[in-house]
């Protein structure tokens, strides 16, 4: 088959495997393969897929270098609180992040590799900018910023060593209907707490226009950083009140007790996302036409009124067997 070889880590979560779909009509593409802990979400026509942990280091050496890839897409990251726990989703991104990167690494046919970061790389500290272009300094000020950090850092000097072009997609909160998000699901909760002293803006990025980034900049041989954000902004006072879902006023301590209830309750706030409830969460996506040819489709409104016209899951009492 002609074209390219593209391997993508991460191909079994929701943004992988839409990755993965978008790929395989992209007619510059070849073989497709990819790698995940799961299977991938949808059915997908030509990826070979291979299931693998993250910790199956010598398992997955063994398939990207065999596989050669021209072309890595590393998707394979854990947000803290969106499938796993802080402490478990680092630990599972960085052995990822090692495994997969250093062992395109030993493959002669690589030419370009292509991760997912995301703007909490600039970190929030005070005095940072509001909103962040790619020259900003990196300065990470959440555990899931020096997450990205590292990843970036890690293909930096992979690419640096064997000579290919590294692009680094920094994607604002991610949201869909089936993408795992600390943010969605916490938006989504009856009531949702905001800051009383500061109701700061932040963006996001629909995933179907994350997907579509990262294809791009496959496409192009993205070989340095873009921020790929939404245009617009919003409060979570306004998004609470745009779902219709009851505002809490919270104001110091007692964030603490919110934060505990909330963990009770199925959504969790992790620190990065208690960074956008105090100091927001915006990024300049000037570039993106520029570095990508593409713009997203879908405004940060938009994609949080999106959020609350997702169906609410309804249980089912258990059938009763009749003999």
């Amino acid at each position: 088959m002609g074209g390219r070889r593209v391997f993508v880590s991460g191909v079994g979560g929701e943004l992988g495997t839409l990755i993965a779909s978008l790929l395989e009509d992209e007619s510059w593409v070849g073989e497709l393969s990819g790698i995940d802990a799961d299977p991938p979400r949808r059915r997908l026509h030509r990826t070979a897929f291979h299931r693998m942990h993250p910790d199956e280091h010598d398992r997955i050496v063994e398939t990207v270098t065999k596989f050669n890839p021209h072309v890595l897409v590393h998707v394979g990251v854990w947000e803290p609180d969106a499938r796993a726990a802080p402490h478990v989703a680092a630990t599972l991104t960085d052995q990822a992040a090692t495994s997969i990167i250093g062992a395109a690494a030993e493959c002669p046919a690589l030419e370009n590799v292509i991760v997912r970061s995301g703007i909490e790389i600039y970190g929030r500290a005070r005095g940072a900018l509001t909103r962040p272009s790619e020259s900003a300094p990196i300065q990470p000020t959440s555990q899931w910023g020096h997450t990205v950090a590292g990843i970036e850092h890690t293909a930096a000097l992979v690419g640096e060593r064997v000579g290919v072009t590294v692009g680094a997609v920094r994607l604002a909160p991610v949201l869909g209907p089936h993408v795992p998000s600390p943010l969605g699901r916490l938006l989504r909760m009856p009531a949702v707490p905001f800051s009383v002293l500061a109701d700061p803006p932040f963006a996001v990025i629909q995933d179907r226009d994350a997907a579509l980034a990262i294809v791009a900049a496959a496409r192009v041989g993205l070989s340095e950083p873009v921020n790929v954000v939404a245009p617009g902004a919003i409060t979570v006072l306004q998004a609470a009140r745009r779902g219709r879902r009851i505002p809490i006023p919270l104001i110091g301590r007692d964030w603490r007790i919110a934060r505990a209830m909330s963990h009770m309750l199925g959504a969790p706030i992790p620190d990065h996302l208690s960074e956008v409830f105090h100091r927001g969460r915006l990024a300049d996506n000037s570039r993106m036409q520029e570095l990508l040819g593409i713009v997203p489709e879908t405004k940060t409104t938009d994609v949080v009124d999106r959020l609350y016209d997702w169906p609410t899951v309804i249980r089912q009492p258990a059938r009763i067997q009749v003999a």
